[in-house]
């Protein structure tokens, strides 16, 4: 029902009422599931991930048009042509244009359409082709405000009109090149004439795989059973199917590459940077998990400042920092090196084969977004939404204050937390910059729905909720900022009470009853590092 009644466009109320009660759904099938057995779970969660998933291939995109962006990509990729050379309005690629993703007439009324300049059309016979430029085509006009010539340039006939379903056709491309890649590796493989079933199909096949991957993740956990019951938070999250799958949104790839990867850090590390490195080159923000894969480092390396020494002398201090800054850089090394050259190869293509950035719209977009400090479009968007109300007009002094914050919980991160989850700490720094930065696009956030169900730490789920009410609800009211501010303030508050809970249950738990017991999967154990006598169990000495 939520995918076969009006969008956000026509009746953004009637869909929120909708997406609301399947969360509903959500919860309850969620906490279901924890009373199965592991292998009994594990069946209704994959099978219960391709059904759920299946949903969004029910209608076109909702709430998003970049999935025709992504078909504009890969369409221009094929055809031999740089993504980052050319805007789509550019009348280089006009070619390339088809009544799909560029209308003309009647078609371009709807609220998801942009006005482009019409193809040039060769000119009449005998005709003399003009040398001036018309006032308005010029190109310094934006797409938004510029209007649409009666006749087009060197004919004498009156031109149709002409839009595009692409948003911010006046701007180059913004994506990276494992995105990049994957849009034309979904181009390629479809079939001729198709739309975008295709890159939804190719969703559904992305957050399917995050399933498997979850669930192969949770039969090494010392608890399977809960570890299975978790991974249906990924798997059955109303947010999967709607951004995922029905917006066809590439996040999905990024979500599956940043799972994976926080998988393999504790295990092989440099497998484990590879596939980092892969998400960051395919949305930029998994970025924001590194420092969750470098959780504890800084832990091993105070025991090794303060451990002395086996025989011999006592080492001087200058020694002992040298082999303690040995003994942290070699582990990050072998995360964060082969990050940055899965990212670097990436675009190392593009950057051979393109005239212009590679970073295309990126820093505009920043602007755009209202992250510049200073910018006016902050408060427009409802950016720094908590931070607003500590003080207002927040767009001046906000970034200093994310910065500083950031930084005192990726210390935390780096020094309490536990290597042998990482997807603890990559929580705990992505969560905290959402509730800081409030961003507007609830596909940001499936990016958290991957981590909570690797960690279990449910609470953090309010943040894809939040930027629900922000993008979509608050549009169903006259003045929707206080609307998506209070979404991102419960979320705030959920989270809180989540970690209240979870000290106090700790507090109040007795301790275990011996040296050599096994700690569970919910307990911390900060600074063991995989394998070490914290985090397994220790063999009984049998007599001979």
């Amino acid at each position: 029902m939520t995918f076969r009644r009006d969008d956000f466009h026509t009746a953004p109320g009637t869909l929120s009422r909708w997406y609301a009660l399947a969360w509903v759904l959500f919860a309850a099938a969620a906490w279901t599931v924890r009373r199965l057995g592991a292998r009994q779970a594990a069946v209704f969660v994959l099978v219960g991930s391709a059904a759920v998933a299946a949903t969004g291939l029910l209608g076109p995109p909702r709430t998003s048009t970049d999935a025709y962006r992504y078909a504009w990509d890969g369409r221009v990729q094929a055809a031999g042509i740089s993504p980052y050379d050319h805007a789509p309005e550019d009348p280089a690629l006009a070619p390339l244009r088809d009544r799909w993703l560029f209308p003309k007439g009647s078609a371009c009324h709807g609220s998801d359409r942009a006005p482009v300049r019409p193809a040039a059309e060769p000119p009449a016979p005998g005709a003399h082709p003009r040398t001036d430029p018309a006032p308005d085509h010029t190109p310094d006009t934006p797409s938004s405000t510029r209007k649409t010539s009666d006749h087009t340039r060197g004919t004498s006939g009156p031109a149709e009109s002409q839009c595009t379903r692409l948003n911010r056709p006046a701007v180059h491309t913004i994506y990276p090149p494992v995105a990049e890649g994957y849009f034309l590796l979904v181009h390629r493989s479809a079939p001729s004439g198709s739309t975008l079933l295709p890159l939804q199909t190719g969703g559904a096949l992305l957050s399917v795989a995050t399933t498997a991957v979850l669930l192969a993740a949770a039969r090494r956990r010392p608890d399977p059973r809960l570890a299975t019951a978790r991974a249906a938070l990924w798997a059955w999250c109303p947010a999967v199917p709607v951004e995922a799958v029905n917006n066809a949104h590439v996040d999905a790839l990024g979500v599956l590459l940043t799972v994976a990867g926080l998988v393999a850090v504790p295990r092989r590390r440099v497998l484990g940077g590879v596939l980092l490195g892969a998400a960051i080159a395919a949305k930029l923000l998994p970025a924001v998990t590194l420092p969750g894969a470098l959780s504890g480092i800084l832990a091993m390396n105070s025991k090794t400042l303060k451990a002395p020494e086996n025989a011999g002398s006592p080492a001087s201090p200058t020694t002992r920092l040298r082999h303690a800054a040995a003994t942290a850089v070699r582990p990050a090394a072998a995360i964060v090196l082969p990050a940055a050259a899965v990212v670097a190869l990436g675009y190392l293509p593009y950057v051979l084969l393109s005239r212009s950035s590679v970073l295309g719209y990126l820093t505009g977009y920043v602007a755009e977004e209202g992250y510049e400090t200073g910018s006016t479009a902050a408060d427009d968007k409802n950016r720094y939404a908590l931070l607003r109300l500590l003080h207002p007009a927040p767009e001046s002094w906000a970034l200093p204050v994310v910065a500083a914050v950031l930084l005192v919980v990726v210390a935390w991160v780096l020094l309490r937390g536990d290597p042998g989850r990482p997807w603890r700490g990559a929580l705990v720094v992505t969560g905290t910059a959402f509730l800081l930065m409030t961003p507007g696009y609830p596909w940001y956030a499936l990016l958290v729905v991957g981590l909570v169900a690797l960690d279990g730490r449910w609470e953090w789920l309010g943040l894809p909720l939040a930027g629900v009410v922000q993008y979509v609800t608050a549009r169903a009211v006259d003045d929707g900022a206080w609307v998506g501010t209070l979404g991102y303030a419960v979320a705030g508050a959920a989270v809180m009470a989540g970690w209240a809970v979870r000290a106090l249950r700790a507090a109040s738990a007795p301790p275990p009853p011996g040296p050599h017991a096994e700690a569970p999967d919910d307990a911390a154990t900060p600074g063991s590092p995989p394998g070490s006598p914290a985090t397994r169990p220790r063999r009984r000495r049998v007599p001979r």
